[in-house]
């Protein structure tokens, strides 16, 4: 079975980026959450098995209330 791939980038409280990132590096399928400068404030790379699990790993991160805002996308 192949793996799909998504992004999320996410804007948070101001300052929290850092903090956010290291946290979400701790949950399952998250591959990569990096803090960069520009729009969005830190960018997760999540690999999961199926497009369930993905939604699954995307609504954990989206639980943590120092995020603002997440656009998702879902390599083909």
């Amino acid at each position: 079975m192949s793996s799909v791939k998504g992004y999320v980038l996410i804007i948070t409280s101001i300052g929290k980026e850092t903090d956010i990132s290291n946290e979400l590096k701790k949950i399952q399928g998250v591959r990569e959450a990096t803090p960069v400068y520009g729009e969005y404030d830190v960018v997760v790379v999540i690999e999961a098995q199926s497009l369930e699990e993905l939604n699954k790993t995307i609504s954990q991160i989206r639980r943590n209330p120092n995020i603002i805002r997440t656009v998702t996308l879902i390599s083909m």
